[in-house]
C-alpha cells in the first residue's frame, strides 16, 4: 500500500463537496446582501423614498435594465449607481457560478453514492475500523458480519473497494494513512482500529495516526518483520499480530502436538481467551504402556502438582466425558484434553515421564 497517490482523492473529494463550494456560496451571499443593504441607504441619503431605493438597487443588482426610477442628476448618485453596479453585477456573477457548482457536486455525490456512504458511516458508534481489504481484511470482514459488529473498511484499491461492496459491506476509498481519512471514518467514535496492511511502515504510521486521534481506541496492528513489534508498540499499539510467526507455530504444533492440533481447530476462540489469563490447551492421548493409563483422573492431576487440570476425556468408543471426576479412570486410546497453566513443557514433563519398570513400565505420551 503506497502511501503518497490517488487512492485517498475520492474520501478527500466527498469531504471537500459541501467545503469549499458552500463557503463560496455563503460568502457571496453576504456580499451581495450587503452591498444590497448599503447600496439602498445610500440612495435613502440622497434624499429617495426606501421603497424607490429598494427596488432601484435590485434591478440595478439583476442587470434588468428597466431604466431609473427617479432621474440620477448629481454627482453623489452617479457615483453611487456606478459602484452598485460594478459590485453588484460581480457579486451576482460570482453567486450564479457558485450555485451551479453547488447543484453539479451534489448531483455527482447522488450518482456516485457517496451522500448514502457518509450517512452510514455518520450512524456508526463504538465500530471497528478495518484499514485493508486484503486476505486478512477479508477474513475480519466476514467474522465481524457474522458477529454482527458494526465495521468500516478503509481500502486505497478501487477495486478491491467495490469488491468489498458487492459482498454488502460499507467501504471507504481512501488513505487511511491520511488523517483526514480516518476522522472521516468516525475515528473519534470507534472502538477498536486494527490496521492489517501487509506494509508495515503504513501500520506504523496509522497506528501513530490513530492513536493521537483517539487515545482511547484499541489498536490491532499486523507486522511482517520481526523488528516491527516493537515498533508498532511505541507507535500505541494494544496488540500487534505478526502473521508468519503465527503461521510457523501452528506449522510446529501439527508436527510436534498433532492431536492438540485436531481438537483445537474448533475451538481457537476458546483458546485466545485462554491466553489472556496465562492459560494454554493441550490435548493428550492415553497410549497402552503409558505411565497414567488405568489411573484416575484426581491421581493425574495430584502427580502434575497444579500445572494441569483435565476438562474431557474422548474415549476412543465414541464417548466424550466432559468435566471429568477424580475417579473417572484413563484408558488406554483415550484423548484427555488439558487446560496447562504457564509452559506447555512443564505439563509435558510429567505426561512423558517413564516409570520405572519395576512399578509399571509404562509412558504416557502427549
Amino acid at each position: 500500500m503506497e502511501r503518497d497517490g490517488d487512492g485517498s482523492a475520492l474520501t478527500q473529494g466527498a469531504n471537500s463537496v459541501l467545503g469549499s463550494p458552500l463557503r463560496l456560496l455563503t460568502g457571496t451571499l453576504i456580499f451581495v446582501l450587503a452591498v444590497y443593504v448599503v447600496s439602498t441607504c445610500g440612495f435613502v441619503f440622497a434624499g429617495w423614498p426606501i421603497g424607490d431605493a429598494a427596488y432601484m438597487v435590485l434591478l440595478t443588482v439583476f442587470s434588468v435594465g428597466y431604466g431609473e426610477i427617479r432621474p440620477v442628476d448629481t454627482l453623489f448618485l452617479r457615483w453611487w449607481t456606478s459602484a452598485t453596479i460594478m459590485l453588484g453585477c460581480t457579486g451576482m456573477i460570482v453567486l450564479t457560478g457558485a450555485l451551479v457548482q453547488v447543484f453539479t457536486l451534489f448531483q455527482f455525490r447522488r450518482l456516485m453514492g457517496l451522500d448514502r456512504m457518509m450517512t452510514e458511516i455518520e450512524k456508526l458508534d463504538g465500530h471497528v475500523i478495518i484499514c485493508g481489504y486484503g486476505r486478512i481484511g477479508v477474513q475480519l470482514a466476514k467474522a465481524m458480519t457474522e458477529a454482527r459488529r458494526p465495521f468500516l473498511i478503509l481500502e486505497r484499491d478501487h477495486t478491491k473497494a467495490e469488491d468489498a461492496k458487492a459482498q454488502g459491506f460499507l467501504c471507504m476509498v481512501g488513505e487511511a494513512t491520511h488523517e483526514e481519512t480516518l476522522k472521516a471514518a468516525g475515528i473519534a467514535r470507534a472502538k477498536v482500529l486494527a490496521s492489517v496492511l501487509p506494509d508495515d511502515a503504513a501500520n506504523v504510521f496509522i497506528t501513530l495516526s490513530a492513536r493521537n486521534l483517539n487515545p482511547g481506541i484499541e489498536i490491532i496492528a499486523r507486522g511482517e518483520a520481526p523488528t516491527t513489534e516493537n515498533k508498532l508498540f511505541h507507535a500505541g499499539a494494544d496488540r500487534v499480530v505478526m502473521p508468519t510467526h503465527i503461521g510457523a507455530e501452528r506449522i510446529v504444533e501439527m508436527i510436534l502436538y498433532p492431536a492438540t492440533g485436531d481438537a483445537l481447530e474448533s475451538i481457537g476462540a476458546v483458546r485466545r481467551n485462554l491466553h489472556d489469563f496465562g492459560l494454554d490447551l493441550e490435548v493428550v492421548q492415553v497410549l497402552p504402556d503409558g505411565a497414567l493409563t488405568g489411573e484416575t483422573v484426581g491421581e493425574a492431576e495430584r502427580r502434575g502438582n497444579g500445572a494441569f487440570f483435565v476438562v474431557q476425556i474422548d474415549r476412543s468408543n465414541g464417548q466424550s466425558i466432559q468435566h471429568p471426576g477424580e475417579d473417572v479412570s484413563l484408558e488406554a486410546g483415550d484423548k484427555v484434553m488439558l487446560v496447562v497453566r504457564g509452559s506447555r513443557l512443564s505439563a509435558g514433563a510429567v505426561f512423558s515421564a517413564a516409570r520405572a519398570p519395576v512399578k509399571h513400565g509404562r509412558t504416557f505420551v502427549g
